[in-house]
């Protein structure tokens, strides 16, 4: 049975190509049961819609300027109730997709078959279950999924929010008083940011934090 607009999902699309947004717009309008009720093109603009809006489902990019997909999951993650969400990427890269259900996604689906995959994706979702994308097969994310279904407490990220925002400045290169500047932190703050970060993730310089930063979503390769 077709359902009626009262009972569509109501969609908030996140992508900071406007392009791609009006592809992917039409894929969902066209579908029964989804319609895009609102569209953001950042993390940071989807954080506010998300809690200012009616959505049922939010479809966002895993890589964005300002605050990627990935930080705005966590923040939305961290108010319930809050809407499904799903995350879109070019990645095929089971970090990314591991990173995305840690955020608080229901499931990763590439833009390279988004025609093929995002509708099955999106009503998954809304039934409660982790759409998985063709070609995620590693043990962990396996255990993590099978964790997720029975509602089993899951690891939290490692680093909190303002690290991933200094982690990623870190990484495009800013230095710490561009930092300081941007977050309305102060320098000595900035550093001790920067000790913390590098003591929880192991780590020892800039290089290692930037190929952490692209792994985990934060900045694109």
């Amino acid at each position: 049975m077709t359902s009626t607009a009262s009972e569509d999902l109501r969609v908030l699309l996140v992508d900071d190509h406007a392009l791609v947004r009006r592809g992917v717009r039409l894929i969902l309008d066209g579908s029964p049961g989804l319609r895009v009720v609102a569209e953001a093109g950042d993390g940071a603009e989807a954080v506010q819609l998300a809690r200012s809006a009616e959505v049922d489902l939010i479809v966002m990019d895993v890589a964005m300027p300002r605050m990627t997909g990935l930080q705005a999951a966590r923040e939305i993650s961290r108010r319930p109730p809050h809407p499904t969400m799903l995350m879109l990427s070019i990645y095929d890269n089971e970090q990314y997709f591991f990173e995305a259900l840690k955020a608080g996604a229901s499931g990763y689906v590439l833009k390279s078959v988004v025609d093929q995959d995002l509708v099955d994706a999106c009503h998954a979702a809304a039934a409660g279950k982790a759409f998985q994308y063709a070609g995620v097969e590693s043990t962990l994310v396996r255990s993590y999924l099978d964790r997720l279904a029975r509602g089993e407490d899951l690891p939290r990220t490692v680093l909190t929010s303002r690290e991933d925002e200094v982690v990623k400045l870190i990484a495009e290169g800013h230095s710490s008083r561009e930092i300081a500047d941007a977050l309305v932190i102060s320098i000595k703050t900035v550093e001790r940011h920067r000790a913390n970060i590098l003591g929880k993730l192991g780590m020892r310089d800039r290089t290692e934090l930037t190929r952490y930063a692209i792994r985990s979503g934060l900045i694109e390769p």
